[in-house]
Parts: C-alpha cells; sequence; structure tokens
C-alpha cells in the first residue's frame, strides 16, 4: 500500500462522513466569488493606469513599481497563511482579509496621489498574499484529494472571470462616473462579500480539523485531527515535484500579472483600439483560459479517479500547456495584424492558466491535511515571484522600446521563454505520487 494513502486515504474510505455536494459546491461558490473580489482588486490597477498617468503625469515604469511592489508585499505575506490558518479559524481569517481590503481602497478616494497609491498597493498585496492558500484550503475541505483539480479550475477561474465580467463593468465606471468610482465599487463589493460568507461557510469533511465524526464501527464520535502526521517542512520543499511545480507557475504567473497589469494598455497604445474597448477585450484571454482551464481539470480528476499515474495527469499534462503557452508568446514580436496579436495572446495565455489549478492540486498531494495551508501558502508566495518583477521590468522596457507595441510585444516574449524552461522542468520532475510517498516515509524513520 502506498505510504501517501495513509494520510490521504481514499475518498471511498469516509462514506460515513455525511457530506453534500451542493453545499461542497456551494460553499466553493462563495469562496471563487472572493477569488473574484482579489483579483479585480489587482486589475483595477491596470484599468485605472491611462487615466492615472494622464492625472498625475506618470511614466509606464512608475505605475509597473506599483504593480511590482504589490506582488512583492503579496509574496512576502503569502508565507504566513500556514500560521494565519493556525491563530484563526477559516471563517473569521478570510472575513477579516476581505474587510482589509476594503479599507485598502479608501486611501485612493480620499486622498489619491502617487505615494497613496504605492502604499495603498504595498498594503492591500500584504493583505491578500495569504487568500490563496486559505481559499484553497478552505474548498479542498470538502473535496477529497483525486477531485481536486475541477474545484481548483473554479477557483483559479476568479482570474477570468474578474476579467471578462468585472474589467468591463469597472471600465464602464471609470470612463462614466471617473476612476475614484471604481475604487467605491470594489470597496463596497468587499463588504457585501463579508456578510454572505458569514452566513454560508461551515467546514468539510475532508478538512483538517474534524472532530466530531462517526466511524463505520460506532456511532460515538471520534477526534479524527491529524496533527501527529506533521513532517518536517524541508522534507516537503525539496520534493522535485515542489520545486519543478516552482519553477513552472512562476513565469506563468508573471505573464499573469503582465496581463493583469499591462494588456488593457497594450491594446489601446499599443494595438490602437479604444479605452472601451480595450477594457472589454480584456476578456478574451480569460474566456480562453475559462475553456482550457475546465476541460482539463475536468478530464484531469476523471483520469485520477480512474488509477491514471499523477505524473502524466499532474506533471506532463499541464507542463505541456505551458509549453504551448510559452512558444506562442516567443513568436509575439513577428506578428503584424492587431487583431491576430490579440488572437495569439489569448489562446497562448489561456492554455496556459491550466498550470496553475492543476499544480495546487499536485501539491495537495504531497503533503499532510495539517500542514496543506502552510504549504499551499510558501508555493503561492514563491509564485508570486514573477508578479513581482514583471510589472516593473514590462514598464521599462515599455519605456524604452522604439514604440509601445514593440515594448509589450517584447516584454511577452521574454516571459515567454522563461515559461518553455519551467515547462521542460515540470515535465521532467513532476512526480507526486511518488513525492507523496518519500514526504510519509521521512516521517515514518524521524
Amino acid at each position: 500500500m502506498s505510504i501517501s494513502k495513509v494520510f490521504h486515504p481514499p475518498s471511498h474510505t469516509k462514506t460515513a462522513v455525511p457530506q453534500s455536494r451542493r453545499t461542497a459546491w456551494g460553499i466553493t461558490a462563495v469562496l471563487v466569488l472572493l477569488y473574484t473580489i482579489n483579483y479585480s482588486d489587482k486589475i483595477l490597477l491596470g484599468l485605472v493606469a491611462q487615466p492615472l498617468k494622464e492625472e498625475f503625469g506618470l511614466t509606464s515604469a512608475q505605475i509597473g513599481l506599483a504593480g511590482s511592489l504589490f506582488f512583492f508585499a503579496f509574496a512576502v505575506s503569502g508565507f504566513f497563511a500556514g500560521a494565519i490558518n493556525k491563530w484563526m479559524t477559516l471563517k473569521w481569517s478570510l472575513t477579516f482579509l476581505a474587510i482589509s481590503w476594503a479599507i485598502c481602497m479608501l486611501p485612493m478616494i480620499l486622498a489619491a496621489s502617487f505615494a497613496v497609491l504605492l502604499v495603498s498597493r504595498i498594503l492591500l498585496g500584504f493583505l491578500e498574499g495569504p487568500s490563496g492558500a486559505l481559499i484553497h484550503t478552505a474548498a479542498y475541505s470538502w473535496h477529497p484529494l483525486e477531485k481536486r483539480a475541477l474545484p481548483g479550475a473554479f477557483i483559479s477561474s476568479a482570474n477570468s472571470v474578474a476579467k471578462i465580467a468585472v474589467a468591463p463593468a469597472l471600465t464602464y465606471v471609470i470612463i462614466t462616473y471617473g476612476w475614484h468610482a471604481s475604487f467605491i465599487v470594489m470597496m463596497i463589493i468587499g463588504v457585501a462579500w463579508c456578510a454572505l460568507w458569514l452566513s454560508t461557510w461551515k467546514e468539510g469533511p475532508y478538512g483538517e480539523k474534524r472532530k466530531k465524526q462517526t466511524t463505520p464501527d460506532t456511532s460515538e464520535p471520534t477526534d479524527t485531527n491529524t496533527d501527529a502526521a506533521r513532517v518536517p517542512w524541508t522534507a516537503i520543499f525539496r520534493t522535485p515535484t515542489f520545486l519543478a511545480a516552482t519553477a513552472a507557475v512562476i513565469p506563468m504567473y508573471a505573464l499573469l500579472t503582465v496581463v493583469l497589469t499591462w494588456l488593457p494598455s497594450y491594446f489601446e497604445k499599443g494595438l490602437g483600439y479604444s479605452r472601451l474597448e480595450a477594457g472589454t477585450m480584456f476578456g478574451f484571454p480569460s474566456i480562453a483560459a475559462l475553456v482550457a482551464m475546465f476541460s482539463v481539470s475536468f478530464v484531469s480528476d476523471r483520469l485520477m479517479s480512474r488509477g491514471v499515474s499523477s505524473r502524466l495527469v499532474r506533471g506532463v499534462l499541464p507542463a505541456a500547456g505551458l509549453l504551448i503557452c510559452g512558444l506562442s508568446m516567443v513568436v509575439l514580436p513577428y506578428i503584424a495584424a492587431p487583431a491576430m496579436t490579440v488572437v495569439v495572446v489569448s489562446v497562448g495565455y489561456g492554455i496556459g492558466c491550466i498550470v496553475i489549478p492543476v499544480m495546487n492540486a499536485a501539491i495537495s498531494q504531497i503533503c499532510p491535511k495539517p500542514q496543506l495551508a502552510g504549504t499551499l501558502g510558501t508555493f503561492l508566495a514563491l509564485m508570486a515571484i514573477g508578479g513581482v518583477v514583471a510589472p516593473y521590468a514590462t514598464g521599462r522596457i515599455v519605456d524604452t522600446a522604439i514604440s509601445p507595441a514593440i515594448g509589450y510585444s517584447q516584454s511577452f516574449q521574454a516571459f515567454g521563454v522563461l515559461a518553455v524552461v519551467g515547462a521542460v522542468i515540470a515535465m521532467l520532475f513532476i512526480n507526486p505520487a511518488r513525492d507523496a510517498d518519500r514526504v510519509m516515509a521521512h516521517q515514518k524513520s524521524s
């Protein structure tokens, strides 16, 4: 028997746990909504970039700096997800974070300036950093190990939903009422989510702390807290799966942050579309991402449930998508037609997005339940390193390029090369089942 099954038993061994798939997906939907707010806060800078440049006389490098500082704080605070999960319950930690994001909108509403922009984005990044790991931990408590790619895809789809649905709406608000109004809208939405969350959340049957649960042999409640199953953190972080998955998601996240920060500007200043058209087309890559993520994640979960190797399903398959994405970005400078550029960016980026939910599922496979939030927090924090570099680097490239169109395409090309390298590493080294056994063997021998 695989050692990893000691800590991640198959879902059929939990038949005594009362559960509702409707409740599971309902709570997952509420968490997706929170992640949509999270990403909407991120894309807000991209949507107001040109109005801010015009009002305050900012350069592209300054806007890029604000984006990079956000992701720097985002990356740093991501390492605290495990600690927050110990200090507070998921119910109250996510409530606190959502309220904090809303408050971070106030400085730009009341006293906007470049300095205020920098400070508020840094604070927002610091407060958003732990949320990804906590949101995934909450959602995974309602889904068994072999069926986590699809709920992970729904969570990751928040990025796409934000660009498809929220970005056009915020663009309309910005054009009609001014950019200040968009910050007010996001503040109101954040507070409203908290009311929904507090009335719906409860932890699922696959979470860490199920202290009152009946077993097949008795009606007496038993304590199933798995704290004793902890292993040294280095046993998890040094596995080839963790390291290779990190190498894959960093360049993909770099591309994601370039899209969040600069894609509307690319479409407007680089390709010649109007501001409203650029805000609307902001959702095109996300439509492609939604189709790719849901298709691949659904297939991934089905294959895992049927016993197909996790190395193939959660390693080779998403790495192939990242490879296609990287190659599509590499050819961008050689495309002359604006419409074709939009198509290549959209399709390539969309296919590459499958790497994030599937890699999250792979990471959840190699660690014990009590260390899931901490492991995912570290993984997502390392992933955010791409966001620390990419927005500012893109701004500098655009400022020094012959034209905005050339600058943006060269930036996408550079991160596309890194994506190709990450994809190759992932194909060669990711093997969740093997590394789960290694991690648990380490715990058994210690």
